[in-house]
């Protein structure tokens, strides 16, 4: 405990540290508050999603054996794994198996890691808290597989060779300039604390990383039950190009993450951003159901202390959606970032804040139990909370010893967890006192003396420094009159005065429909254009784009068939492509649809990979009919319930991984532009 506390008063000292943590948190939480103000039923949104996260748990192997069973209808590969062990296990398997592919500039790819094997399996890899947890990256280094985080965020902090300190914004508790000295040293780089330019240098290298890599890794945020579907919600672009371009994709899947179905996932979408990111939809939202063509997809479910924890008094915690608003609401948190979050054997916790508090101690065991005591208790994560998880209560269970054990007996339950004896004997001393009124009223009586005895002192006296407050409290002076006596002066027979009822409406979601729909065009091009992309009525959608061609001095572009008029093309010396080329640098599609909530299109897989042609151009044109333009994203999902793979992308892509200011044109396309057509 005293190693926890030096490591809490390094974080508290570190000046650098302080302000970059106080950069996130202001932004996320109010990014986050004007992202909800566009669903006012939030509450009865979030009550629907804590029922129905813990409607999956409650029935969790029902769930499980429908999803997969419809995975392995559409051609996923399953794999389960009971622990990290056999996780990182499978992985390795799947590495020696897959065919590598021939890369002679694989000497420069590997210059910023520790390795430079010519042989090596290369792994392109997008950000995964599972993996974290079961500490893959460095299992399989040791093996001679290179992985390479592909996340900004996770890119940083794999260089700097540290653990992410947040589950959203990985390298929060770093500022520009730290991130310029280290892309100078590690990737050769003039010094800089330009971040577009930090930014475009990290595109650069990873560009060479996805086109060249063997396997994709990713992470997981929801499985569909109904459908077998996969969904990824990401920023960057990095996810689809982990799950679009190497041969083979493995996707790490807690067991817990399911839905029931569509219109559940609709629902996790609307509250999930929104929490995370303050986005009301992310950049890139992807539902895969089978491989693509010449592709191979593993899915493993990993169980790592989940069914265990799903026994224990934990296990609401298990509703848990990762979005992090939990650690940018906590006082705490806010305080000391993710790596002051550590285990008795003083190793970073995968998961930390309120939920890791809960979380890491439940999956991981009792080296992680005394997280539970970094916390004011104050409830502002369970207020952010968008599944509504009593985080509060859960703290204070991990605190009473109530986390399920290794040996998987349950909760052992012998209280004071993670405390000092001498702070555990006083709570005990405290809890005799307070559970006994008369006891209680008396020892309220003694401390009232205090006023009087102490107040020409109370300015200079602190508390003993062996409390953990005598660092920097004053003395707490004593109220004059207990709260017992002037509640009596505010009671009428016992009853409180002016007392309020509060009464809990029933939870409900209604997902839009599409059968009478308006037209939306005004909606979508306000959400788009906000977003940073340009939306553009016209007649004959062809020459329009020719048009903006030629003032961009673009000749060649990536074509999805039957979307523009080829013939108009030819004749303005437009070359086109159904082929996917790296070096184009517009891709032109058509669009499924419109949202116009967000300002969504989505992007189904099909003839001439319109999935591709969205993603490897740093322009991507949209052809979309203004009649398609829904509402929202629930009259949108029936839309991608047959299909292999389809992508909601809403906006250019973008990050705030560096000091949580906004870059435009990551992995993905920097400019979006989209044609509305009657």
């Amino acid at each position: 405990m005293n190693t926890f506390r030096q490591r809490i008063l390094e974080s508290i000292n570190n000046e650098n540290l302080q302000i970059a943590l106080d950069n996130n948190t202001e932004r996320r939480l109010k990014g986050r508050a004007l992202a909800f103000e566009s669903i006012p039923d939030w509450r009865e949104r979030r009550q629907r999603a804590h029922a129905v996260r813990a409607d999956v748990i409650d029935h969790l192997d029902k769930y499980l054996e429908q999803f997969i069973a419809k995975n392995e209808e559409n051609g996923v590969i399953i794999h389960r794994a009971k622990d990290a062990a056999e996780a990182i296990q499978i992985v390795l398997d799947i590495s020696k198996e897959s065919p590598q592919r021939h890369r002679e500039n694989q000497k420069e790819i590997s210059v910023h890691l520790r390795s430079s094997l010519v042989n090596s399996v290369l792994i392109a890899k997008s950000k995964s808290m599972v993996s974290e947890e079961i500490e893959l990256n460095h299992a399989l280094e040791k093996e001679g597989i290179e992985v390479i985080e592909t996340d900004l965020g996770e890119y940083i902090v794999q260089l700097r060779h540290e653990r992410p300190s947040h589950i959203i914004t990985p390298a929060a508790h770093l500022k520009k300039e730290q991130v310029g000295e280290l892309f100078h040293e590690k990737l050769g780089i003039p010094y800089t604390t330009d971040i577009p330019t930090l930014t475009a240098t990290a595109r650069k290298v990873l560009r060479e990383v996805f086109l060249t890599a063997d396997i994709g890794l990713s992470g997981v945020n929801f499985g569909v039950a109904e459908t077998g579907g996969i969904c990824l919600v990401t920023n960057e672009g990095n996810g689809r190009m982990v799950t679009t371009l190497p041969p083979v994709h493995i996707a790490l899947m807690g067991m817990e993450r399911l839905v029931p179905n569509l219109d559940d996932l609709a629902l996790m979408l609307s509250l999930l951003p929104r929490s995370a990111t303050g986005q009301k939809l992310t950049v890139y939202t992807q539902l895969l159901h089978k491989p693509l063509p010449n592709q191979q997809r593993h899915l493993i479910l990993l169980d790592n202390g989940r069914s265990r924890l799903r026994n224990s008094p934990l296990k609401e915690s298990l509703y848990c959606i990762r979005c992090g608003a939990c650690l940018n609401a906590c006082p705490v948190f806010r305080e000391l970032s993710g790596h002051a979050y550590i285990g008795s054997d003083l190793s970073i916790a995968p998961y930390p804040g309120p939920i890791g508090s809960v979380i890491s101690p439940g999956l991981l065991g009792e080296n992680y139990v005394q997280l539970a005591q970094a916390s004011s208790l104050c409830g502002a994560c369970k207020e952010v909370c968008p599944v509504d998880i009593d985080l509060p209560k859960l703290l204070t269970r991990v605190r009473a010893d109530m986390s399920p054990s290794p040996s998987g007996r349950g909760a052992r339950g012998e209280g004071g967890a993670g405390l000092s004896s001498s702070t555990r004997f006083g709570l005990q001393l405290f809890a005799r006192v307070a559970t006994r009124p008369w006891l209680f009223a008396v020892s309220q009586k003694f401390a009232s003396l205090g006023t009087f005895l102490l107040s020409p002192i109370s300015r200079w006296v602190r508390l003993p420094a062996f409390t953990g407050w005598g660092l920097s409290k004053d003395f707490p002076r004593f109220a004059g009159k207990t709260f017992r006596d002037g509640y009596k002066n505010t009671s009428v027979d016992g009853e409180l005065l002016n007392r309020p009822v509060y009464k809990l409406s029933k939870p409900r979601f209604t997902p839009a429909h599409s059968n009478t729909l308006p037209l939306f065009d005004i909606q979508f091009s306000t959400e788009l254009a906000a977003l940073g992309g340009h939306v553009h009525s016209t007649h004959n959608p062809t020459l329009d784009v020719i048009q903006l061609l030629k003032s961009r001095g673009v000749d060649k572009i990536h074509l999805e068939p039957n979307t523009l008029d080829e013939i108009l093309l030819r004749a303005a010396s437009i070359e086109f492509t159904h082929e996917p080329d790296p070096q184009i640098t517009v891709g032109v599609t058509n669009a499924i649809c419109g949202l116009a909530d967000t300002g969504s299109v989505l992007i189904v897989d099909g003839a001439g990979d319109p999935l591709k042609a969205s993603l490897l151009p740093e322009i991507h044109i949209v052809i979309l009919k203004s009649s398609n333009i829904l509402p929202s994203l629930p009259a949108a999902l029936r839309f991608v319930k047959n299909t292999s793979a389809a992508v909601f992308i809403t906006g250019p892509s973008r990050t705030a991984d560096i000091e949580m200011t906004l870059t435009i044109g990551v992995h993905g396309p920097k400019e979006i532009y989209v044609f509305l057509t009657t």
